[in-house]
């Protein structure tokens, strides 16, 4: 008899970010298997039996998941955030193609993406069109990034940026920077999210001429507004930064 694989997004960090799908997933499966920290996460039963793996084993990981699935196993792969944004669901899928179809019951399970979370904590960024763009360039040629990139600030979104820097890529964030500069104003706010809803939680909002790569880690969601996207003063200290839905909203 088959298993299921269930597909879990842990959300960004705290566990009340975590939904009660995904908490019904994970307590469905008999086997655990992901990214070592993820797992961390999420900790495992008596019963449970772990299967940790490094960051870039993922292909690997889809395929061990599945077997385990066709072998009659419950199993829940394990993600970061949302596992369709950026994350494991693609690559089960990629796998699942590789092997020639569906030998298990599969069920992909939403969570609070990076995104939204750092937006909910800044205010309202993403209120009107945005886009998400990975400057990883693992599994894609950097030329595409750029080309993604200039498109996305040329058509005015708001754009999310995911993996912005690395020590294997420390420079890439900064080209990303200045490509920004040539097409958006130097006042347009850019906002620095780092492990939100965890104990280290750092945010930072600063205009795009003073957005500097060092502003962020591998834990970091860049959002860099659109021409649009404007900040009002907090009370105490700080700013909320929102984008208008109307279109052509007329500056305060």
């Amino acid at each position: 008899m088959s298993g299921h694989v269930y597909v879990v997004g842990l959300g960004p960090g705290d566990e009340c970010h975590r939904t009660p799908a995904a908490d019904d997933a994970l307590k469905r499966a008999r086997h655990l298997v992901g990214y070592g920290p993820y797992l961390a996460r999420a900790p495992a039963r008596d019963d449970q039996v772990v299967h940790a793996s490094d960051n870039r084993e993922e292909l690997d990981r889809a395929h061990h998941a599945l077997r385990l699935a066709a072998g009659g196993e419950s199993v829940a792969v394990v993600s970061s955030g949302d596992a369709g944004v950026f994350a494991m669901a693609a690559t089960l899928f990629e796998a699942l193609e590789a092997q020639g179809g569906e030998e298990c019951g599969i069920t992909i399970v939403p969570g609070v993406t990076a995104m939204i979370a750092a937006a909910a904590r800044i205010g309202a960024p993403l209120g009107h069109d945005f886009c998400a763009i990975s400057l990883s360039d693992n599994l894609k040629p950097w030329e595409t990034v750029l080309q993604r990139v200039r498109a996305a600030a040329e058509a005015d979104f708001v754009m999310a940026f995911y993996n912005p820097i690395s020590k294997a890529r420390p420079w890439q964030l900064g080209k990303v920077l200045d490509l920004l500069r040539e097409v958006r104003a130097p006042d347009t706010p850019v906002v620095f999210a780092t492990a939100v809803s965890r104990p280290d939680e750092r945010i930072a909002v600063v205009p795009l001429a003073e957005a500097e790569p060092g502003m962020a880690d591998m834990r970091t969601v860049v959002i860099a507004g659109s021409s649009a996207t404007r900040s009002v003063p907090r009370a105490g200290e700080g700013v909320w930064v929102y984008t208008p839905r109307r279109a052509g909203a007329a500056s305060a």
